[in-house]
């Protein structure tokens, strides 16, 4: 099989979005045309006078990717192309908040356009800052952990149901652990008439202070923990539920394996935030019916 994303790109080893982006692009060439919003993935893998795209790949800024992609499909449809694809490509700052209102509209058109957001909960390629994507407790550049700051305080922002708030007929949830699941969902969303948003957690290794040897096993257990299940719908209903290995593994051995999450095993107070974080996962839990 040919990889329509190369080797030869500067990502961190173990790099979750790498093996996801890798799995997105092979599962929609050659017939495709990617918008690749400012972030790690499009640094590590243009650096001039190289590129590890094997097609049609165009840089866009944090806040444009969508209505670039409106371009791009307002030309296609004047040629009378059925057949390109386009993919929008971007991380949690672009889609949770920078780039937000422009995605909003690109949904509210209806347009043809596959949107994968590659969530590893903070803006990492700008100095590890926290995002509307961050997840609770995690010590990231804006939220440290200082007195008795216990990292993040916010909750993550519910894309999926904004996503779906907006009829968008295909929606779906993976992690870069679950690479033939997410190869599967990508090619549902190809099939889509319309629009369709795959958020994917991607396992970051300086930003949650994961090793490289755990990257793919942090990954795995957000999923069978229940905090990042792996999910499906298909014009607003769910069809989709992943197996995961039963019964549902504790949060705690999510956050063990992270660095970001390290003082709330040391410090009291994190037994709170624990106890939170474990409450999300069993909601989810109850919530999908997992």
């Amino acid at each position: 099989m040919n990889n329509y994303l190369d080797f030869n790109n500067t990502a961190c080893p173990g790099c979750g979005q790498i093996l996801a982006a890798r799995t997105v692009v092979n599962a929609l060439a050659p017939d495709v045309i990617v918008v690749n919003a400012t972030g790690c993935l499009e640094i590590t893998t243009t650096r001039w006078p190289h590129s590890s795209w094997g097609v049609p790949w165009i840089h866009s800024l944090f806040g444009n990717p969508s209505s670039v992609a409106s371009g791009i499909s307002a030309v296609l449809r004047h040629r009378g192309d059925t057949k390109t694809k386009i993919l929008v490509q971007a991380g949690d700052g672009s889609t949770f908040d920078i780039g937000f209102g422009a995605l909003s509209g690109l949904w509210s058109r209806r347009e043809a356009v596959i949107y994968v957001c590659y969530d590893n909960e903070i803006y990492a390629n700008t100095g590890m800052q926290s995002s509307g994507s961050t997840r609770l407790g995690a010590r990231t550049a804006t939220s440290p952990v200082i007195g008795e700051a216990l990292g993040f305080s916010g909750h993550k922002k519910d894309m999926l149901a904004i996503a779906l708030a907006h009829n968008v007929p295909y929606v779906a949830q993976s992690t870069s652990a679950y690479l033939d699941d997410l190869t599967a969902k990508i090619k549902k969303a190809a099939a889509t008439d319309g629009p369709s948003y795959i958020q994917v957690l991607s396992s970051c290794i300086p930003g949650w202070g994961v090793t490289v040897k755990d990257s793919v096993n942090t990954a795995r257990l957000a999923a069978e923990t229940g905090l990042y299940p792996l999910l499906e719908f298909v014009n607003g209903v769910e069809v989709g539920r992943h197996k995961v290995p039963r019964p549902f593994k504790s949060v705690k051995e999510y956050l063990i394996t992270q660095n970001r999450f390290k003082h709330l095993l040391e410090k009291p107070a994190g037994v709170v935030v624990i106890k939170d974080l474990q409450k999300i996962a069993d909601d989810q839990i109850r919530k999908y019916k997992l």
